[in-house]
Parts: structure tokens; sequence; C-alpha cells
């Protein structure tokens, strides 16, 4: 895709691609992390430029977790909702279809599209409320 764009596929863009894939939501700084052990020479502005720019390509996406970084993943994931544990960070999906029909009625009553791609929903997991934190 870079190629197909004029867009050359580099070392340092293949290993920040490859660590979204490897680690399924990750910050710009786990990515940096991640990335760091196969190539120490590359610093943090690399990581959010090449993230900005597969974020453009289509190849990732992000939302936003916390009130911190965005949390990248992969474009080519089904669409899904963020479960965010308060307490020990934990994140999980769930099917955006159980959203639907909050998102149809918003959508009726007030003219308002969810991007439900971006939906997160902030509480406590069964791991922590059980009082086992992971």
């Amino acid at each position: 895709m870079l190629r197909s764009r004029g867009l050359r596929l580099t070392a340092q863009r293949q290993l920040v691609l490859q660590a979204v894939l490897d680690l399924g939501h990750a910050t710009p700084e786990q990515v940096h992390t991640a990335v760091r052990e196969v190539a120490a020479g590359v610093n943090i502005t690399t990581i959010y430029r090449t993230l900005e720019l597969l974020e453009r390509l289509g190849l990732v996406t992000h939302t936003h977790l916390s009130h911190g970084s965005p949390t990248y993943h992969a474009a080519g994931e089904h669409q899904h909702i963020h479960l965010v544990c308060r307490e020990c960070g934990a994140v999980d999906e769930i099917d955006p279809e159980l959203m639907r029909p909050l998102a149809d009625r918003l959508a009726t009553e007030r003219s308002f599209q969810v991007d439900i791609g971006h939906v997160a929903l902030f509480g406590v997991c069964g791991n922590c409320e059980d009082g086992e934190p992971t």
C-alpha cells in the first residue's frame, strides 16, 4: 500500500505496524517500547509520525481509552466497543451490535451518528470486582 502511494516501505514503518499488530491495543509509548527492543535508535517522534501516516493510509486506527495517549489497533479488525477496567487497565472488546439500539435512537432523535469504533466504556472488570486484579 505504501509503495502504491509513492511512499517508501522503511524498516521503521514495518516495525511500527508489526508492533501494533502484535500488541493489539497499544499507546504510542507501548509501540515505542516494542520497536526499541528490535531497533534501539527509533525515537518517540518517529513512532507518532509513523502511526499518523499508517492511520491516514487506513492501516491502523485509534481510540481514546483514557485521558492519556490514544490507543492504536489494526484497522482491518472488525469494529468493536472497548471495555476498559479502571482498576487494572485491562482492555476487552465486545460486539458493536450491542450499541446498535442506542446508536439508532440517537440517529433518529438527535440526528447524531455514533462512531462505534471509538466507543469506550469504563468500569471494573470481573477479575477486579472479585478482588483478583489482572
